[in-house]
């Protein structure tokens, strides 16, 4: 029961980008497609799954003031992995996601959840961890890969829906597009927590991040600018 509440926690309670804020960068960049985003996410999955379950069997082996150091080589070896196999076998994909298969090794999310979680615990809950933070950015990515995709072409992962689609919104297939849906996305799963927690009767505390209570943005603004002053 534990195992499989460490898998189902990053798939919605603490989905890695739509409730924890994590891996921005490659949310927006590489879900223009639903394909693109399909496929970033299970490259993503495959380094959190094997990262995890490799530090959590080394953590009491590497000493504390160099772990993050170790840490990363362990991610970006599985980081090389997954670049040459793609590479190799979906050289179309490879040439579409570019750049952010490579930065999968500064990830935050894979970074995290290896600080966060498999330096601490054992290899079946790191396994599982990885897996469920990976299912959950991989259903991140794909949902709003295929909101970009149908409203910028009319298709779903390449998939022509109606042949009477002639005017898209091209702009969904561009960066601001990526920014629109996602803060679409954002808001509508924030509604959703808002009536089930008023259903339940409990108040629906937003996590920690995404309200100005927890945000330092306007106190740093503001210390910075006393101090120009």
């Amino acid at each position: 029961m534990k195992l499989l509440k460490e898998l189902f926690k990053g798939i919605w309670k603490e989905n890695p980008v739509l409730v924890l804020s994590l891996g921005m960068c490659p949310s927006l960049a590489t879900s223009s497609s639903a394909l693109n985003g399909l496929g970033m996410g299970l490259a993503t999955t495959f380094v959190l799954f094997c990262s995890n379950m490799v530090i959590s069997l080394i953590r009491n082996l590497v000493p504390a003031k160099i772990r993050i150091p170790c840490y990363i080589v362990v991610i970006a070896a599985f980081v090389t992995v997954v670049d040459l196999l793609m590479q190799a076998y979906t050289e179309a994909l490879y040439n579409a996601l570019g750049i952010f298969i490579p930065l999968i090794v500064v990830n935050c999310i894979v970074l995290g959840r290896a600080e966060a979680f498999a330096s601490k615990n054992g290899i079946l809950a790191s396994a599982m961890d990885g897996l469920g933070m990976g299912l959950g950015f991989t259903l991140a990515l794909t949902v709003i890969g295929m909101i970009r995709e149908f409203l910028a072409a009319g298709t779903l992962f390449q998939v022509q829906l109606s042949a009477d689609w002639e005017y898209g919104f091209s702009v969904m297939g561009q960066a601001p597009g990526g920014f629109i849906v996602m803060g679409f996305v954002l808001a509508a799963m924030n509604v959703y927590n808002r009536r089930r927690a008023e259903k339940a009767g409990r108040t629906y505390e937003p996590p920690q991040g995404l309200d100005c209570r927890h945000c330092n943005i306007c106190r740093l603004s503001e210390t910075s600018y006393k101090k120009s002053q």
